[in-house]
């Protein structure tokens, strides 16, 4: 383990020391390679050749990674099947945001750079951004780009669809209050679950990247028992929501993961807590940004955005702006098949929630420039295959993204539901409203529904028919040799956890209790670390008569 000078734990901490040398480590007198600006930082333990070299371990740790190979097979948005070779999958898309975010993190570890020769009187301008990364604990592009490659990792067959039927079956059909959130079993996965064949759990990563995927740095039952009368919503951080007896809506740890993530942690004393840090923030919104415009690639090319039900909605609105602010909220959410309606839903429920950035003058300007250069530009013309059709995408997501990655805003003390780094003020209204035509034209579509449908009973029956077999004296000994030792690794975790920190665990922590937890949690670990075609072949041998 790396330390800093007193034995705290600094970003080069490892979880476990490591006897065996990385088979990612390079070899050599100059192993570590010249610290190149926009990549480490310069401050000692923090940016040294020896902190860089363990950060490229850490980023070709997940690239090796099984879990990161099965994003290849899982859906991102719209399935893969009926649309052709075109679509992104999860696997995809984790390198485009990895993409961006090196160039956004390049760009403050730049500035952080500038600052540290100006301290030195090597340089004769500061860096007023630069000063706050520095002290933020540093920017690494190495690190932003572990992040995003890890980001979804976690994510289940058929993605969010998969996520919601995995929580909402663990604890209303197997008990287990903590539910399943593809965040948290990112971090579980990373932690836990990979291996690299060392007599310890998970892949052993630094602190900076273990903490760069908390996007959500708390577990669910943290906020069990907060109420709106307790902390408003519009000062709580971001993904919490608004539940008090299940906690959390949001969540980056279970509680099996809590030492690990209050390790990775404090690593950044300067990180106030239910912030992400800086390479996190990097990443959260480079996905923000990469699913909000490379995803209309697919949109656009398989012909799931259809133009003039976009070009009706989004011009209505800007038509009936005036009008619409006067309506009741009733009227609105009766009406909301009207053209514009749904969009005036979307802009209260954004001044609700998020007042301390959220400008109708600037959704207003917003919805323009996507009317303009979406509507009545990219969809004007159908997309037919050939070379002017995938220029106008091409062009069209070129820009976008130079756009929206050229707009971040750092701060030293940012709201709680912003970030340390974030977009702009324009650019946060432009994302919103691209995600709001996901939303509404994609997500929503009743073209959808019918494999939507199917997927969620593929999930539902895999997580029931495994604990089906599990519950069966004469049967569970023969389930898949990982899913039992899974269930017995989670359940002593579990009854170790429940003598050392009682107070995490939610509801029955009797031995029935636990052992019925660990298993519950094992099933979902097993059936969530499927792609979308094991998914469907493990459906059919379960359900076959």
């Amino acid at each position: 383990m790396i330390e800093t000078q007193g034995g705290s734990v600094n970003r080069a901490s490892r979880r476990y020391a490591e006897q065996e040398s990385s088979q990612h480590a390079a070899r050599g007198a100059d192993a570590a390679g010249p610290v190149v600006p926009g990549e480490a930082d310069e401050s000692g333990a923090l940016g040294d050749g020896a902190a860089l070299e363990e950060f490229r371990i850490d980023l070709e740790r997940i690239r090796f990674s099984s879990y990161f190979a099965r994003l290849s097979d899982v859906t991102q948005v719209v399935p893969q099947s009926g649309v052709g070779p075109v679509m992104h999958n999860r696997l995809t898309h984790s390198l485009k945001v990895s993409a961006v975010a090196r160039v956004v993190a390049a760009n403050l570890a730049g500035a952080a750079a500038q600052h540290r020769a100006f301290a030195r009187g090597e340089a004769v301008a500061d860096s007023e951004t630069g000063a706050i990364i520095t002290r933020l604990g540093g920017c690494d592009t190495i690190v932003a780009q572990a992040a995003a490659h890890a980001h979804d990792l976690g994510h289940p067959p058929f993605g969010h669809l998969g996520e919601r039927v995995l929580d909402r079956v663990a604890r209303e059909r197997l008990g287990l209050a903590e539910g399943f959130e593809g965040n948290a079993q990112t971090f579980r996965i990373l932690t836990s679950l990979d291996t690299l064949g060392r007599d310890f759990a998970g892949l052993n990563l630094t602190a900076a990247v273990r903490a760069s995927v908390l996007k959500y740095p708390w577990t669910r039952g943290r906020w069990v028992g907060v109420t709106a009368a307790d902390l408003p919503i519009a000062e709580r951080p971001r993904g919490v929501g608004n539940d008090p007896v299940n906690g959390a809506e949001k969540f980056s740890a279970y509680v099996l993961e809590v030492a690990e993530l209050e390790q990775a942690l404090a690593a950044f004393p300067a990180i106030g807590e239910g912030v992400q840090t800086v390479e996190c923030a990097v990443m959260d919104v480079a996905d923000d940004i990469a699913y909000a415009v490379h995803d209309l690639d697919d949109f656009t090319r398989a012909g799931v955005l259809q133009h003039a039900a976009v070009a009706a909605e989004l011009q209505t609105w800007l038509a009936e702006d005036a009008a619409l602010a006067e309506e009741p909220l009733g009227k609105i959410q009766v009406e909301w098949r009207r053209p514009g309606r749904s969009l005036e839903l979307k802009w209260r429920s954004m001044s609700r929630k998020d007042a301390w950035i959220a400008d109708r003058d600037a959704f207003r300007a917003a919805v323009q420039l996507v009317s303009d250069e979406l509507a009545d530009e990219l969809l004007a013309a159908p997309y037919d295959g050939g070379i002017a059709s995938e220029r106008a995408v091409s062009g069209f997501t070129r820009r976008w993204i130079e756009r929206l990655r050229s707009a971040i805003v750092v701060e030293a003390k940012p709201h709680m539901r912003g970030g340390h780094v974030r977009l702009n003020q324009r650019a946060w209204h432009e994302v919103a409203v691209l995600k709001f035509v996901h939303s509404s034209f994609v997500l929503e579509s009743p073209d959808l529904a019918h494999s939507q449908r199917g997927q969620a009973r593929v999930v539902e029956e895999l997580v029931l028919g495994f604990d089906a077999w599990l519950s069966d004296p004469e049967d569970a000994g023969r389930a898949p040799r990982r899913l039992l030792e899974w269930v017995d690794e989670a359940t002593e975790e579990l009854f170790d956890l429940s003598k050392e920190r009682p107070e995490l665990l939610q509801g029955d922590i009797t031995g029935t209790g636990i052992h019925r937890r660990g298993r519950a949690r094992a099933i979902l670990d097993y059936v969530s670390s499927f792609t979308d075609q094991q998914a469907v072949a493990a459906f059919d041998l379960l359900t076959r008569a």
